[in-house]
């Protein structure tokens, strides 16, 4: 059958994203083939069209880590799903597509009572949210979580876990127009991030011990929270949104003096201050089927609610989506649907 997909042949700008019709096969006999409604934007997407994620395809490739979708065939093998069923996904890239075949161990259902567009919003914020806090962050009833980019979708989906464990909560945001967010999703403290980020967080702290940090900025932003950890208090790397960019290319001259000037930690001063940094990415689950299971067994039993979706586009305003996302304005997840 014949898809539309965006595609990039030569990494290093956006403007080199284009949408193609090409030739789709058969789904091969562990896969399904979904008629994709929807697909949720995360900064690997950028980082990989900007060539520079390290698990970015060699070659011509598509884009996109989740989506929600239709199946409308099965292969041989496969005995858990049939055509018609509504499931939502994960894909090591491909998924700026409107039909795709994928594992049938990398979906799972779809809710009734689930928008298409909440089922490409939760699979990458909730398992990375999830994995980060708990378990690698060993989070405890009753610690103090600071959760930059709270307004984002990993960033309110790592708040209503914490809050499951009864967390005081310390969300950090860009600008002051995000702060109706944080409210409403119950951040006991709130930042606006500035020159002053760590004066800021001892106020908001008060005396509290830092015991968690999910960290997603990078730069002064993570020295000055490291600074701030308490003994045995975790930090968690997950983004470093300093590097993202918000135009169609990279200034890699910007860039490069960032990352020669990145915060260096030493080991032997974690040992004498007793505190952890700890770096995943969701990439890396992928070929984990077993723990991404436990994970989403895990998060099933806590109360965790519908994913905010904040901005919607169509499939032919993918440019549109990525460049609102790149502003660093957007709230929620970024969400393109492919079907009215």
């Amino acid at each position: 059958m014949e898809r539309q997909a965006y595609r990039i042949d030569k990494v290093g700008s956006t403007s080199n994203l284009k949408l193609v019709t090409e030739s789709l096969q058969e789904p091969e006999a562990n896969e399904v083939q979904v008629e994709v409604h929807a697909i949720g934007l995360n900064f690997a997407d950028i980082f990989a069209v900007h060539g520079l994620y390290s698990a970015t395809p060699k070659g011509s490739f598509v884009p996109g880590l989740e989506f929600s979708g239709i199946i409308t065939k099965v292969g041989e093998e496969v005995t858990k799903y049939k055509a018609g069923d509504r499931v939502m996904g994960v894909t090591r890239f491909g998924g700026y597509a409107n039909h795709l075949n994928i594992d049938d161990r990398h979906i799972v259902p779809l809710g009734d009572d689930w928008s298409y567009e909440e089922g490409a919003a939760y699979l990458v914020q909730g398992m990375t949210a999830y994995y980060a806090l708990v378990s690698l962050g060993g989070l405890q009833k009753n610690h103090t979580v600071l959760i930059h980019s709270g307004a984002g979708g990993v960033g309110i989906m790592a708040n209503r876990i914490a809050k499951c464990y009864d967390a005081y909560t310390i969300g950090t945001i860009g600008n002051s127009k995000k702060m109706s967010v944080l409210e409403t999703e119950g951040f006991d403290g709130k930042i606006i991030r500035s020159k002053q980020f760590g004066a800021d967080l001892e106020k908001q702290l008060d005396g509290r011990d830092l015991n968690l940090i999910v960290e997603t900025i990078g730069g002064e932003i993570f020295k000055a929270g490291y600074n701030l950890l308490a003994p045995q208090g975790r930090m968690v790397v997950v983004g470093a949104s300093q590097f993202a960019s918000p135009g169609s290319r990279p200034n890699f001259i910007k860039l490069l003096w960032k990352f020669l000037t990145r915060p260096k930690i030493d080991p032997q001063q974690m040992i004498q201050e007793n505190r952890s940094v700890m770096g995943f990415n969701l990439i890396w689950l992928y070929e984990k089927v077993d723990v991404m299971d436990d994970i989403l067994k895990e998060m099933s039993e806590l109360d965790l609610g519908k994913p905010m979706v904040g901005q919607v586009f169509e499939f032919e305003e993918m440019h549109q989506a990525i460049k609102l996302f790149q502003s660093g304005k957007s709230t929620g997840k970024v969400v393109v649907k492919t079907k009215v």
